[in-house]
């Protein structure tokens, strides 16, 4: 897909629809923007006021409409949905959202059939499941937003922790987006350094060793991060907005990058017809291949527990 002509559809323009909206714009990533939603005067102002402010960003069209004007998209981004309440967890949204996903999920099948498809709405693994199902599309094509903002936090909170830019760490979250997730400790690197050797060169700011209590302090506030944000602001969107836009780079400029998305896994790591978070390299098709690195023992037990935690949970559809 050429950069120069990229379309791209967000369907809900809600708190996350329209930030990511706004941030493909900033970003230049697609050349056509189109929101659509169920309130159809909100995506109207919402693609009005971004677009007043196409003079100081990247060149691109913004406007709203139906399921029609999203015919044609290279890739369409789901965000509508029921918001997370606070103390409410993402597992708890499946039966107001599934039959908001089915009816999402089945006018983007409709109108844009050689799109790819992100699911960003909670629980993002479970309504990824619910799309490829109604579109009918390869789920190569029906991707979940995953963990690659939980990854994003964990690497900030390592940065912080060691006193290093994030963007120099690499690590991964991974399983459910949600609470069963999980640090792959064993993949994690800084400058090259598995992190027992990094852990040992860099002391964190109270110059403490980085040991096994501050390893659980930074899972726990990952897991955490979005019940704290939710708490205080009630919603979370800038975060989601960022990440949902780096993986529409990734997919529409063709990258191969490696991030953790939520793919349906077909016996990977031994783990069959459930979609959850794994490192995957992503470019115009979706999802072009699912990477399977070696995992320790405990995280391999903590991925399948992950799988059968989103099974049970999608059983309540």
């Amino acid at each position: 897909m050429a950069n120069t002509a990229v379309k791209i559809s967000v369907v809900g323009a809600g708190f996350v629809g329209s930030t990511i909206a706004y941030t493909l714009m900033i970003r230049g990533v697609a050349s056509e923007i189109v929101l659509v939603d169920v309130n159809a005067s909100r995506a109207e102002g919402e693609a009005m006021d971004i677009a007043h402010g196409a003079p100081f960003g990247q060149a691109a069209a913004i406007r709203a409409g139906g399921y029609e004007a999203a015919a044609g998209s290279d890739l369409v981004i789901i965000t509508a949905g029921t918001n997370q309440k606070p103390g409410e967890t993402r597992i708890d949204l499946i039966a107001r959202n599934a039959s908001i996903m089915r009816a999402c999920a089945e006018g983007v099948a409709a109108n844009c059939p050689d799109a790819v498809v992100m699911v960003v709405s909670n629980p993002v693994d479970v309504m990824a499941y619910v799309a490829q199902l109604a579109t009918g599309f390869p789920k190569e094509r029906v991707i979940g937003s995953g963990t690659v903002l939980d990854s994003a936090r964990f690497r900030y909170l390592l940065g912080r922790e060691f006193g290093v830019d994030p963007r120099n760490i690499h690590g991964y979250i991974l399983g459910e987006h949600g609470d069963s997730e999980f640090p792959a400790w064993s993949l994690v690197s800084v400058a090259g350094m598995p992190i027992d050797e990094a852990a040992a060169m860099f002391a964190g700011p109270s110059g403490a060793a980085f040991d096994e209590a501050a390893r659980e302090r930074v899972a726990q506030d990952t897991r955490d991060a979005a019940y704290q944000i939710i708490d205080r602001k009630g919603a979370t969107y800038y975060g989601i907005g960022m990440s949902a836009t780096r993986l529409a780079e990734a997919i529409v400029r063709d990258e191969h990058s490696i991030m953790s998305v939520s793919t349906l896994l077909s016996g990977e790591y031994g783990v069959e017809d459930v979609y959850l978070s794994v490192p995957a390299v992503l470019g115009q098709h979706g999802v072009e291949r699912v990477l399977t690195p070696r995992l320790a023992e405990g995280e391999l037990a903590e991925l399948r527990r992950s799988a059968e935690l989103l099974r049970e949970a999608r059983s309540q559809l």
